[in-house]
């Protein structure tokens, strides 16, 4: 049998150096991927030497010991290596570079308060589906995530997509300036960041429409028809020239959520898309991916992905890691089931998860727990409180709360419904280890800060409890 042809590389060192205006330091080389870490890098990567915390530069000789292919430098480094003045800048016009020579690739972009990365990944998996598409990883989302999956992306992508995120206003305009995409989404704008607004929520909105700044002429906006600021950026859609596609419950919307019923292994949408009716499983049980599910098909459709393609690819696309993948995790003779949703939280993705824990059938109890949520403004306790009722409603048995602001639910809370209280997620571990029974299910949430993910891991490595994974 004869052998496959070598994969071509992503980059020859020519090409980075009429990218980056850089100077070749050494042998010439090729470069089959880009990365920033030198943890993560693979043999024939180019190792791109940022400076952050740490001055990538200390880790060009590692990388090169672990097998890459050359480095982007600034800074006098071992050979081969290509020098440049600043290497993020650098890497920003790398990605430039790959966005022209990928000829004829429709380019999306998405972002939002709650969903950005979950209706990304939704679209990659259709993307992929499709064939030869390309797009973030997990959160590649900011001033380095967003140019480095760019530098990644092969000549030869036909469709991307890239999530773009933000914490204060200006930071999304390059971000988006640099992809240009085709079409964008806008999943929501709710209270998220807050407290780098001074004027709140509406200042998030402004924010979320930068999205807008690098839209390329005729492309489409997509938008959340049932969120209160659809009239705001539905206007600034038009004024950068985009077509309007919205989804949500109106009738006027162009993906239209008619019915969604949560069942034991995800739910079943109806929906009425293009004006075709149809009716698909998804993976997941939260009712926010009801909406979620219908952004992610226009999406899929603006970047010329076809109906059925798209809907193939959500009824297969699993819960990811920390947004509602749940698990089963020994208890002794039995097991609890736990579902990680621990990558962040804001009030609404909080209530969105608690009526899915809700739904979800078990044997046993159900229990919360909940770490603070972050950059909520000078009102965060009062938005922590309020989601007392919201557990009222949702039947919850048992919450378990941890940091300063969750004191402020767990005070609120009837008292026959109050697990523990801690002030740091750690000490929680062992309170809701040891009240854990077989048969129940147990939801972990909080926003990435307050390390709702170490209470995640610790249950299922059985930290301090006899609980095995």
């Amino acid at each position: 049998m004869a052998e496959s042809a070598p994969a071509a590389p992503l980059w020859t060192a020519e090409e980075i150096v009429a990218a980056t205006g850089g100077v070749l330091m050494g042998q010439a080389f090729n470069a089959h991927g880009v990365e920033t870490d030198s943890r993560a890098l693979e043999a024939g990567d180019l190792f791109v030497a940022l400076s952050a915390a740490r001055d990538g530069h200390d880790f060009v000789p590692q990388a090169l010991a672990h097998g890459a292919a050359g480095s982007l430098v600034s800074k006098a480094s071992p050979e081969p290596c290509i020098k440049v003045d600043d290497t993020l800048r650098a890497l920003g016009r790398l990605g430039e570079a790959a966005r022209r020579r990928a000829i004829g690739a429709r380019r999306g972009a998405v972002t939002g308060s709650v969903g950005k990365t979950s209706v990304t990944q939704a679209v990659l998996a259709g993307l992929n589906l499709a064939g030869h598409g390309h797009g973030s990883v997990k959160s590649f989302n900011n001033h380095i995530g967003v140019p480095l999956t760019l530098a990644r992306m092969p000549a030869d992508t036909r469709r991307a997509v890239f999530e773009i995120g933000m914490n204060h206003a200006g930071e999304i305009t390059p971000l988006s300036r640099l992809v240009r995409p085709h079409a964008v989404a806008i999943t929501n704008v709710e209270a998220v960041h807050v407290e780098n607004f001074p004027d709140g929520e509406a200042g998030v909105a402004e924010a979320k429409a930068e999205i807008l700044a690098g839209i390329e002429p005729g492309g489409v906006a997509v938008l959340n028809g049932d969120n209160r600021w659809f009239e705001s950026l539905s206007g600034a859609a038009r004024a950068a020239g985009a077509e309007v596609r919205a989804f949500g419950q109106g009738e006027a919307c162009a993906a239209r959520l008619i019915d969604f019923q949560p069942g034991a292994e995800g739910a079943r949408i109806k929906a009425e898309v293009e004006g075709r009716r149809i009716a698909f499983p998804i993976r997941q049980m939260a009712r926010h991916w009801g909406p979620m599910s219908l952004a992610a098909l226009l999406m899929l459709r603006a970047l010329e992905v076809d109906l059925d393609t798209a809907l193939a690819a959500l009824s297969a696309f699993e819960p990811l890691a920390g947004r509602g993948a749940a698990r089963d995790v020994a208890l002794g003779s039995g097991v609890f089931t736990l579902i990680d949703e621990s990558y962040n939280a804001s009030p609404i993705s909080v209530a969105s998860a608690l009526a899915a824990l809700s739904a979800r059938a078990t044997s046993g109890r159900r229990i919360a727990a909940l770490t603070d949520m972050l950059e909520l403004g000078p009102d965060s306790a009062d938005r922590h409180a309020a989601l007392a009722p919201v557990i009222a409603q949702a039947g919850i048995d048992l919450i378990f709360c941890a940091g300063p602001l969750m004191k402020s639910l767990y005070d609120a809370l009837e008292p026959g419904r109050r697990g523990a209280w801690t002030v740091e997620a750690e000490a929680l571990i062992p309170r809701l280890a040891e009240a854990i029974e077989p048969g129940d299910t147990v939801m972990v949430k909080g926003s990435k800060a307050s390390r709702a993910s170490q209470i995640a891991a610790a249950l299922i490595a059985g930290a301090a409890t006899g609980v095995t994974a």
